[in-house]
């Protein structure tokens, strides 16, 4: 199914919608509940202000992304990556 500049709000439930894709869409305040995105990829997303609760990250990778203000259960990224640094400097 392919929808073109559509601009209507979707409702999905016990949806297989894997493998798809999504190219300059506005998925902004969506409600993602019980969603499986194992295996996906995303690139230029923008998640400012997005919350997460209860997701399992295993194995997720962040890079190149801009972290100002992203924290981790209140502790900001920015000082985690800053005290990691440090630590690693201190074992050389």
């Amino acid at each position: 199914m392919k929808l073109r500049e559509v601009r209507e709000r979707l409702d999905a439930s016990d949806a297989g919608l894997s493998g798809s894709r999504f190219k300059d869409v506005n998925l902004s305040e969506a409600l993602f509940d019980d969603v499986d995105l194992s295996g996906s990829a995303m690139r230029k997303t923008a998640l400012t202000g997005v919350r997460i609760d209860n997701a399992d990250l295993s194995g997720a990778v962040l890079k190149d992304c801009c972290l100002d203000g992203a924290t981790i259960d209140g502790i900001p990224l920015e000082a985690m990556i800053a005290a990691y640094r440090a630590t690693r400097a201190g074992e050389t």
